[in-house]
C-alpha cells in the first residue's frame, strides 16, 4: 500500500490531518477514495479508503482508523530510521577521531622516547662534570698538601 501525507508538526499529526491531505493509493495506484458506510448495521458511518475503480474494485480495503495507525507507525519507523542514520554518522565522526587521536598518541610516543633518551645523556653528562670536578679538586688538593710539604721542609 503506498500512501503520502503531509505533517502537521504535532505528536499527533496523523490524527489531526484532514482527509484531503491523505492520500491513500488503491491496488491500481490511483488515489482510493475515502467512503462512508451508508448501511444500517453495526459500521454504519463508519470511514473506510475502497478501490476506485468500484463496483469493479481491485480488492482494496482498508478502515481509516487503521490507515492513521499505518501511518503512525510509518512515522515512527522513519523517525527511527533519521535517528539511526544520524547515530551511524557520529559513530564514523567517532571513529575519525579515534584514529587521529591513535596517530597523535603515536607520535607523542616518539617524541617521549626522544626525549627519554635526551635525559639519559644529559644525566650522563652531568654525571661525568661531577666526576671531572671531584678529579680537579683532588689534583688542587694534593697540589696544596704537596706545596706545603716542601714550604713545611
Amino acid at each position: 500500500m503506498a500512501t503520502s501525507h503531509e505533517s502537521s508538526g504535532n505528536s499527533s499529526r496523523s490524527r489531526s490531518m484532514s482527509d484531503q491531505q491523505c492520500q491513500v493509493m488503491c491496488y491500481h495506484g490511483e488515489i482510493a477514495p475515502l467512503r462512508e458506510v451508508k448501511y444500517n448495521g453495526p459500521t454504519y458511518g463508519k470511514k473506510f479508503y475502497g478501490c476506485s475503480y468500484w463496483p469493479r474494485t481491485c480488492g482494496y480495503f482498508k478502515w481509516a482508523d487503521e490507515v492513521h495507525e499505518i501511518r503512525d507507525m510509518q512515522m515512527r519507523l522513519l523517525e527511527k530510521d533519521t535517528e539511526i542514520a544520524e547515530l551511524e554518522m557520529e559513530k564514523g565522526f567517532l571513529e575519525d577521531k579515534i584514529k587521529r587521536l591513535k596517530e597523535t598518541k603515536l607520535k607523542l610516543d616518539d617524541v617521549v622516547e626522544e626525549l627519554s633518551i635526551e635525559n639519559s645523556e644529559i644525566r650522563e653528562g652531568l654525571y661525568a662534570a661531577k666526576a671531572d670536578k671531584r678529579v680537579i679538586l683532588g689534583l688542587a688538593l694534593s697540589w696544596i698538601f704537596f706545596l706545603l710539604y716542601v714550604l713545611i721542609k
